[in-house]
């Protein structure tokens, strides 16, 4: 026998401890949710408790950790693992609230406007032409396009469906009627530039955005206040963002556009139970 199969033949999986800085409530809520989950489907039994479950899929999205990393340590197959994290992103996203409902809930505990903006999710770049949509000029990358809305203190309330790198914040705006849903739950919209001209009423705006300067008109000192005013007001939408990146399974999705969507969507319910906690 040779000294390199002898070392081969030694060699086992070494585990270590990583500390998961989630709080015991968003825990228990995971695990509840799976507990009456297995309850309705009336699933006998799994190889770990719903808690150990839990901690697992909260592991894979908090630190994007490999499911084959998970599964060394853990003695179960990377199928299983992976099976978990999609059971539970699907119950999870079940609960984001819609986007009519939220607007309903701002207004009846007396908020008067909400924060908009939009973000980018990286993602791996695809071979072939059917990939270039998801290229986005401004941010000189490839990934899925986003739009969310915050409370005044940033507290996330929804987030929208992915669509392509390339669309544009006025684009995914109109396409999911989110002037309409404004006007209907009486509520006014803070965003920034990339939204303007997607409320043309001059007398009764609902989505307000900051003035910008052109070849022939400069900003005036007034406009300047306003949108320093206008920047301040929105600052929260922004901490709000950051909450959600915290999950570092968005670094960079290796996932289709649908799958995108529900994570994301159970990714807000996940950071509000960590923000409000």
């Amino acid at each position: 026998m040779t000294k390199a199969n002898e070392h081969a033949e030694d060699t086992c999986p070494l585990v270590y401890q990583c500390r998961l800085p989630l709080s015991a409530r968003t825990v228990d809520h995971l695990a509840g949710l799976l507990r009456r989950h297995l309850k309705a489907i009336r699933s006998r039994w799994r190889i770990l408790p719903p808690g150990k479950i839990a901690v697992i899929v909260l592991a894979v999205l908090r630190h994007d950790q490999r499911l084959a990393d998970m599964t060394d340590g853990n003695i179960m197959s990377e199928s299983t693992v992976h099976r978990w994290r999609d059971e539970l992103i699907t119950l999870l996203a079940a609960q984001a609230p819609r986007l009519n409902r939220a607007l309903k809930k701002v207004a009846k505990q007396g908020g008067e406007v909400v924060l908009i903006d939009g973000t980018l999710i990286p993602t791996q770049r695809r071979t072939g032409k059917a990939d270039r949509r998801n290229y986005s000029g401004k941010h000189r990358r490839h990934g899925l396009h986003f739009r969310a809305l915050t409370d005044e203190r940033g507290r996330l309330i929804w987030i929208s469906g992915a669509r392509p790198g390339r669309t544009h914040d006025n684009t995914a705006a109109r396409h999911d009627h989110i002037l309409a849903h404004l006007r209907a739950a009486g509520l006014g919209a803070l965003a920034d530039l990339d939204f303007r001209g997607l409320d043309n009423d001059i007398l009764d705006p609902v989505i307000v955005t900051g003035y910008t300067a052109s070849r022939t008109h400069k900003v005036t000192p007034g406009q300047k206040e306003a949108n320093r005013v206008l920047a301040v007001g929105r600052a929260p939408v922004e901490h709000g963002f950051a909450h959600l990146k915290n999950w570092r399974i968005l670094t960079k999705l290796r996932t289709d556009p649908a799958h995108a969507t529900r994570l994301l969507r159970s990714l807000l319910v996940l950071t509000n139970l960590e923000v409000n906690r």
